[in-house]
């Protein structure tokens, strides 16, 4: 089993990649951290309390809140493209279940427990995961991999044209990150990679909503908001970036083609805020990172279907 942290704002396909860690045989999943990110930052650690709790999980796994802002800057959502993350659904989140332990305090010490075992799955902003970078100088050289699903390969955007959500929200984060010296740091991006990767049509969203479980009513509860928002902005389906990062951590099987770059994010212009510029070896700059340029989509999907299949017994009733 791969040791792993993940770090997120949860909402939509965050909520799959819980689900995920909580529940295939090769992940051990030994926190979750929250960052400002997709919605409001009390509605995400519900979001994901009710995701521990439909896979029956619930006080299993630590969650730990991070950085309720940006580093710099005012936090911007994307409350209209997932609305408030769980298509409604509420729970009271019992007393005890999150960690009086902050989130980066917790990263800091999970990995410089265990140098070079925990590798961490970033799919928020990264701004948590700066933040332990600034604390504790040995962080990046403990942890044992990072997985980001942030920013385009030299391409669209989708919350400006320049720019993915999660390197846009905070920028800075990001550049700290990318300069912290990560031995193994890893990137999914929005484009190529989840647009022509791992984003399933209606018919195929359709069979994954209709899997008679839990999980699969949960699944079209915190995704139909998600899946209606992209098809009305032209992108063809349900976009699923943050379960596959981990699902490339936990089965590497399913890169089929990377390369490593040199990734720098842009924090000075208006225009361009969050862009990610990825330099390959023409230009010779030491590279800093590996970038997913192809996942086996058809094979990513099938791992998704099985999981949403899986019987779960929901520690609280939420439907």
């Amino acid at each position: 089993m791969i040791p792993v942290i993940i770090d997120n704002d949860t909402a939509q396909d965050d909520c799959v990649t819980i689900l995920e860690g909580l529940l295939d045989p090769a992940c051990d999943l030994r926190a979750i951290t929250m960052v400002a990110g997709n919605v409001g930052f009390e509605r995400q650690v519900e979001n994901a309390a009710m995701t521990v709790a439909v896979a029956g999980k619930l006080g299993e796994v630590p969650i730990h809140l991070g950085a309720s802002k940006p580093l710099t800057r005012e936090w911007e959502g994307a409350e209209d493209v997932h609305g408030d993350g769980s298509g409604g659904l509420h729970m009271d989140i019992p007393e005890g279940l999150v960690s009086e332990v902050g989130a980066v305090d917790a990263l800091c010490a999970a990995v410089a427990a265990e140098p070079g075992v925990i590798s961490i799955v970033a799919i928020g902003p990264l701004t948590n995961i700066a933040l332990a970078v600034q604390q504790d100088p040995d962080f990046a050289v403990n942890v044992k991999s990072l997985y980001v699903m942030g920013g385009s390969n030299n391409g669209r955007g989708n919350i400006t044209p320049a720019a993915e959500f999660n390197f846009y929200v905070d920028p800075e984060a990001a550049q700290i990150v990318l300069d912290a010296g990560f031995a193994d740091l890893r990137i999914l991006t929005w484009d190529p990679v989840t647009l022509r990767d791992v984003t399933f049509p209606r018919p195929r969203y359709d069979e994954l909503c209709q899997l008679g479980t839990p999980l699969s009513r949960f699944f079209k509860h915190v995704c139909d908001a998600t899946i209606d928002y992209d098809e009305s902005v032209g992108v063809n389906g349900s976009t699923h970036p943050d379960s596959a990062t981990l699902a490339c951590l936990l089965h590497p099987e399913l890169v089929l083609e990377q390369a490593r770059y040199r990734v720098d994010v842009e924090c000075a212009s208006d225009l361009t805020r969050g862009y990610s510029v990825m330099a390959w070896d023409k230009f010779d700059c030491a590279p800093n990172a590996t970038v997913f340029e192809r996942v086996d989509g058809e094979a990513y999907y099938a791992r998704l279907k099985a999981l949403l299949a899986t019987p779960t017994t929901p520690s609280v009733e939420l439907f």
